[in-house]
């Protein structure tokens, strides 16, 4: 049976013009960027079954071209559709926190952050600078790693908040194996790039870690 069959209120298109996105499972939302699924299967079944073989949206959304158009119903035009997606999605959260905004709310920068950096399959160290009112100057990605760690330059970190005129500033990076426990090398590059934003008076307020579900703060913790 098509979906075009299907009672009206069933649709997924019809579902999240009648009740919004948030209504709809992740199969649903993905078969409305599909649109049509292959003989004997609608595009909520093929939704369905790439959710299954990939493990998760998260998982699919960061599969390779090559790959994912392998499957049989998939193709260049689907994985875009999904890819300009997932991208749309980044952006629109990238505008959570604009310039100028005073950051005095730290779950916010929290979330901002986890969004942001969560979903890397490498560690990212970006860093938050403000001026001496908590307004946002800029937020940057700095460094790109591997797996399990990121070359950090303090004076790049310095340069970029002298080039901003910041007088605060938050560092951040993720733990791609979802665990933001600070390692002894997480402990000892904040101590210097600390030291190292003293130097040219910038407050370093916080280093947030984080992880797949969670994060870790060094300022809640003590550690600043």
């Amino acid at each position: 049976m098509r979906i075009t069959d299907w009672p009206h209120e069933d649709r997924p298109r019809e579902k999240l013009l009648a009740h919004g996105a948030e209504a709809l499972t992740d199969a649903e939302l993905i078969a409305i960027f599909i649109k049509t699924g292959t003989r004997g299967k609608t595009a909520l079944d093929l939704a369905k079954e790439i959710l299954t073989e990939y493990g998760g949206l998260k998982k699919l959304l960061r599969t390779q071209a090559a790959l994912l158009t392998q499957k049989q119903g998939l193709g260049r035009a689907k994985y875009a559709a999904l890819k300009a997606a997932a991208e749309l999605g980044k952006r629109y959260l990238g505008e959570a926190l604009s310039i100028g905004e005073v950051l005095n709310n730290s779950r916010a920068v929290q979330c901002f952050l986890a969004d942001r950096l969560r979903d890397y399959a490498n560690e990212v160290f970006a860093c938050l600078y403000m001026d001496n009112h908590f307004r946002l100057l800029s937020f940057e990605e700095l460094f790109h790693g591997t797996v399990n760690e990121a070359a950090v330059y303090p004076r790049e970190i310095v340069r970029r908040g002298l080039a901003h005129n910041a007088c605060k500033a938050i560092l951040a990076h993720n733990h791609p194996s979802g665990l933001p426990r600070p390692s002894t090398a997480d402990k000892e590059v904040t101590l210097v790039i600390r030291q190292a934003l003293a130097l040219v008076d910038i407050h370093l307020v916080d280093h947030i870690i984080i992880g797949h579900s969670a994060h870790f703060s060094f300022a809640e913790a003590g550690l600043l």
